[in-house]
């Protein structure tokens, strides 16, 4: 069972930046795709970003405007989530999820996604 560990979230003013981490413990994201998932209060979860196991594929469910920026340190076994320019709008508890793959490749549906972490809130104040 992988088990996955968010943080980096808080509260930041609009127009703000966020880094988020994403970790496990006692195993390696190594061979895990990792997407980013939002849910906003009251709203479904929605898909952010994900990034391969090898970090050459990433995929954007929205453009989000080119703020947010999914990156991954295979070395430090991190996946990381850059947000930039954060509105109110950007509110909620952030989760990132793994799927095992043998290949390069990503999704940004949830579907795609076996282990999740528990999520880290983010709140962006006007």
């Amino acid at each position: 069972q992988l088990q996955l560990v968010e943080s980096g979230g808080g509260l930041v003013q609009s127009g703000g930046s966020l880094r988020l981490s994403c970790k496990t413990t006692r195993s390696t994201l190594g061979p895990y795709a990792i997407g980013w998932f939002r849910q906003a209060p009251g709203k479904e979860r929605e898909a952010l970003s994900c990034v391969s196991r090898n970090g050459g594929f990433t995929n954007y469910k929205n453009s989000e405007n080119g703020r947010f920026v999914i990156s991954r340190d295979n070395a430090e076994d991190t996946v990381f989530l850059q947000m930039n320019n954060l509105n109110p709008g950007d509110t909620g508890t952030y989760y990132c999820a793994a799927e095992l793959k043998y290949l390069d490749t990503c999704s940004v549906r949830e579907s795609g996604y076996t282990f999740w972490g528990q999520g880290t809130q983010v709140t962006v104040s006007s």
